[in-house]
């Protein structure tokens, strides 16, 4: 059995399901591990390039009529980079932009390019860009950059403020195929069970269910995540797992790396020692 809390290790000998993909996977790892926790990395999701990198390669080659740049995530920043360089275009060429970013690390990433970021919304969803770039937009071109599939409360709401917005695809996430044996033998297996699964977006949530046995929600779920703890990294994803009907135990404040794993370590002060074996 697990011993009392150590408040230097306060995840001892729990074991946690990281989800994220493969590439991105070792820092939220990392923290955990040093923190003592078990960790167990089965990707739920994997970034692949989009159906056709056109519509982003042509929005690159007529940057200098766009005013504004928004960045999502990480991946997205990544593949601005790698098609500008496969263009032959100088980051330079987006000085002129203004550029809004969500989170800390997709700032570090556009950062790194030589540019300057102007805006990095209070809370990272896409209700706070909105906020944040509201009357800043009105007679203005922007360029989102994004996933393949992803919500469109940005392009909505910007468009309504009087801005023209082109939204263009970067990368697309889709179920990794490897990973639905693997889940399915870890959650069925008692004894290596996780004690927490974390999701650090909507899409890790969807996945997860599916790699479980269905897009639905499969009837066995419920035995499967018996004991198990769900974290997640913010409201969108939480709201995401209620869809399916999943209990949200932990939910980061701040929605980053740092704040899932705080939240993690503030739950598990509320699970008896006594639940968690080694």
């Amino acid at each position: 059995m697990k011993g009392p809390l150590n408040k230097s290790m306060p995840l001892a000998g729990v074991r946690i399901l990281v989800g994220r993909a493969r590439q991105q996977a070792s820092g939220l790892s990392a923290r955990l591990h040093a923190l003592g926790a078990v960790v167990i990395e089965i990707p739920f999701i994997e970034i692949r390039p989009p159906s056709s990198y056109k519509p982003l390669d042509a929005a690159l080659e007529h940057i200098s009529e766009y005013h504004w740049l928004i960045l999502t995530s990480v991946n997205g920043v990544e593949a601005l980079v790698t098609r500008a360089k496969e263009l032959n275009i100088e980051p330079k060429k987006l000085s002129h932009l203004k550029i809004a970013t969500i989170g800390p690390s997709t700032r570090s990433a556009t950062e790194k390019m030589g540019l300057k970021v102007y805006v990095v919304p209070p809370k990272y969803v896409a209700e706070s860009v909105v906020e944040s770039l509201r009357e800043k937009v009105q007679g203005q071109r922007v360029l989102l950059v994004r996933a393949a599939v992803a919500r469109d409360v940005i392009p909505r709401e910007l468009r309504k403020m009087g801005g023209t917005v082109d939204v263009v695809e970067a990368y697309e996430t889709v179920v990794p195929g490897s990973s639905k044996t693997k889940v399915q033998s870890l959650m069925k297996d008692h004894a290596q069970r996780p004690h927490v699964v974390t999701f650090t977006s909507s899409s890790t949530v969807r996945n997860f269910v599916e790699l479980l046995g269905g897009r639905g929600r499969p009837p066995h779920i419920t035995e499967l995540l018996d004991g198990v703890r769900l974290a997640s990294i913010g409201p969108i994803t939480s709201a995401t797992l209620r869809e399916f009907g999943l209990p949200v135990h932990a939910e980061a404040e701040e929605y980053t790396i740092a704040g899932l794993t705080r939240a993690i370590v503030d739950d598990q002060k509320q699970v008896p020692h006594s639940s968690i074996s080694e």
